[in-house]
């Protein structure tokens, strides 16, 4: 992908995104950091809405509703009633935290951390001594997840503006990186493994929840501004998944399905045979210490 296109691609799905969290009636969809007749909402378990339809489906505070819950796609009750007020955005395609055996004491990382939700989790999970830093490149997610940690007294989370591919931490940073449905929305997921891999302290690892392609995506819904938004267009075939970690230097590498969620995935866009073509999927890898 050229780098003309992949700027493209970052300023829609920033755009799209922001939109999600200041309001899907506002503006932020329109303006010139994206192309035109942009989607006002979008996520991964519902694909993008028009402006009348994000809408009546918001609460007051802005923040919409989708048509999987976080419970649908592997969050427990109890650690959604962890969460505070504005964290949780129904983003999602699995639970990475719930797999990723966090003690206290780590560091962890997220790549695309939204409005907190995984954030939020590990750091009860890690604390007091541990720390978590989230990361993502959009200034009103990075902004709405402040806001939640401080209403939350989270004291040991942070969050960071940056782009995946290049992510504003020091090499060996942390013990383990998460992520939660967000390196399908990159336009160079190749660098994004290989900045986690620089970012982990020998024998961390990365435990991701994200949507794989199990067939190539057809190049007309490559094209299409929903489906890249939505999580479809930029999902990879596992087997590129598995080389690029590899390329990177990383072991242990598995990309396994996720059929907890398959129904979830299925509701992205009822209207095309996306389980022929997507699944979610656990993507678990070591760095070699």
């Amino acid at each position: 992908m050229s780098t003309t296109e992949s700027d493209r691609v970052r300023r829609t799905v920033r755009a799209v995104y922001a939109a999600r969290v200041s309001g899907c009636c506002s503006e932020s969809a329109s303006t010139s950091e994206a192309p035109t007749k942009e989607p006002t909402g979008s996520s991964c378990c519902a694909p993008a809405e028009s402006a009348e339809s994000a809408c009546s489906s918001s609460s007051a505070s802005g923040e919409a509703s989708s048509c999987c819950a976080s419970a649908d796609i592997g969050y427990s009750a109890a650690e959604l009633a962890e969460l505070p007020e504005g964290a949780d955005l129904g983003l999602g395609c699995g639970n990475p935290t719930a797999i990723a055996s966090l003690t206290k004491g780590q560091t962890v990382v997220d790549l695309g951390s939204g409005g907190g939700i995984d954030c939020f989790l590990a750091a009860n999970r890690v604390a007091p001594t541990g720390r978590v830093i989230g990361v993502d490149m959009t200034p009103e997610m990075i902004d709405r997840a402040r806001d939640a940690a401080e209403e939350g007294n989270f004291s040991n989370v942070e969050f960071r503006l940056g782009e995946i591919e290049h992510l504003p931490l020091a090499d060996a940073t942390a013990d383990v990186v998460i992520s939660n449905c967000v390196i399908n929305l990159s336009p160079d997921k190749a660098a994004v493994y290989r900045e986690a891999f620089r970012v982990l302290k020998p024998g961390g690892r990365i435990v991701f929840s994200d949507i794989v392609a199990l067939r190539p995506i057809p190049d007309a819904w490559k094209q299409d501004v929903k489906k890249m938004t939505g999580c479809i267009a930029g999902a990879e075939l596992r087997g590129n998944v598995e080389r690029w970690l590899a390329d990177a230097g990383f072991t242990d590498v598995r990309v396994t399905p996720a059929e907890v969620v398959r129904e979830a995935v299925e509701k992205f866009a009822p209207e095309l045979p996306l389980d022929e073509y997507i699944t979610s999927a656990t993507i678990e890898a070591v760095k070699p210490s």
